[in-house]
């Protein structure tokens, strides 16, 4: 199962690393972040280093602020332009209240 876990990582990385620059990030973020968090985000824009990303209210903001170091090193494995930072911006607040 490793053996085939390895294989998906690399054939995920390969394309991710073929993907223009500026949208790499974009792209690694639901594969980095996993599937429960990329429900509740989503990648906005990448600028100058910055990967901004949308996040449902001031909680979610706070826990994944908290996770943006892990988050950080995992995206740099997979793109060619270095991310130096995870902007998260809170879009629509009353969205959170929803999802309790």
């Amino acid at each position: 199962m490793e053996q085939a876990g390895a294989g998906l990582e690399r054939i995920i990385a390969q394309s991710l690393r073929q993907s223009p620059p500026a949208d790499a990030p974009l792209l690694a973020w639901p594969v980095v972040c996993g599937s429960a968090v990329a429900e509740r985000t989503r990648a906005l824009t990448f600028e100058e280093g910055v990967l901004r990303v949308e996040v449902t209210g001031p909680r979610w903001k706070a826990e994944l602020q908290a996770l943006a170091p892990r988050y950080l090193a995992q995206i740099n494995r997979y793109t060619t332009e270095a991310v130096r930072r995870i902007e998260f911006v809170v879009v629509h607040p009353e969205a959170e209240k929803n999802t309790r």
